[in-house]
């Protein structure tokens, strides 16, 4: 664990993996939650949680780089369901990948059941795991200038929804008319770290 700081009130904590980093942030979630970390936000990354807000970073070094990561407590709430069509450009690049059908690919992602690792990119994507790692698909080898917004695609061992038209360079399987971020929605994010999301097959159009 390694931390560095960040402006007057943050810190940043380093870890080796996406997976120590989501225990980490249950860990201090729950220390804030009890009121023995006073922090205004908590934000989780790949390898990383960020602390802001965090008044006098230097006193609470010592505390913090001997914290244990915690697993999280399993979720009473239902998983987000979010209607796709399995019908994007690369859902053929995808099946070739894994060898097997393309229809096979939609029920694969389909029976999973995904959790938002953290979020990041732009407002409302969120970086979901979930599948086995057999499933990790490598980025486009040429990113398109404009992804359109609603893609579901792939890209190492994430999924993720566009929510916004933008560049991108993730294999695109599918699509759907979900609303990922509307700031005049409370939250205005349809998806949040620890969020369990469902994708649900739709046809077309």
């Amino acid at each position: 664990m390694r931390t560095l700081p960040v402006g007057q009130e943050a810190l940043l904590i380093e870890v080796d993996s996406a997976e120590e980093a989501g225990a980490l942030h249950t860990a201090l979630l729950r220390r804030r939650a009890e009121g023995t970390l006073t922090v205004r936000e908590i934000v989780p990354a790949a390898r990383t949680v960020l602390l802001d807000g965090l008044p006098d970073p230097a006193r609470w070094l010592p505390e913090l780089t001997a914290l244990e990561g915690e697993s999280p407590a399993p979720s009473t709430r239902s998983p987000v369901e979010i209607p796709v069509r399995y019908d994007g450009p690369d859902l053929a690049a995808v099946a070739a990948h894994w060898a097997v059908s393309e229809r096979e690919v939609a029920r694969i992602h389909a029976g999973t059941e995904f959790t938002v690792a953290f979020c990041g990119f732009a407002p409302g994507f969120g970086y979901l795991t979930g599948l086995p790692a057999r499933y990790d698909v490598p980025r486009r080898a040429t990113p398109r200038t404009a992804v359109p917004p609603g893609a579901v695609a792939l890209a190492g061992p994430y999924t993720g929804v566009y929510p916004r038209t933008s560049p991108g360079g993730w294999q695109l399987i599918g699509a759907t008319d979900a609303v990922l971020w509307d700031h005049t929605r409370d939250p205005a994010a349809l998806l949040s770290p620890g969020t369990r999301v469902r994708f649900v097959p739709v046809e077309g159009p």
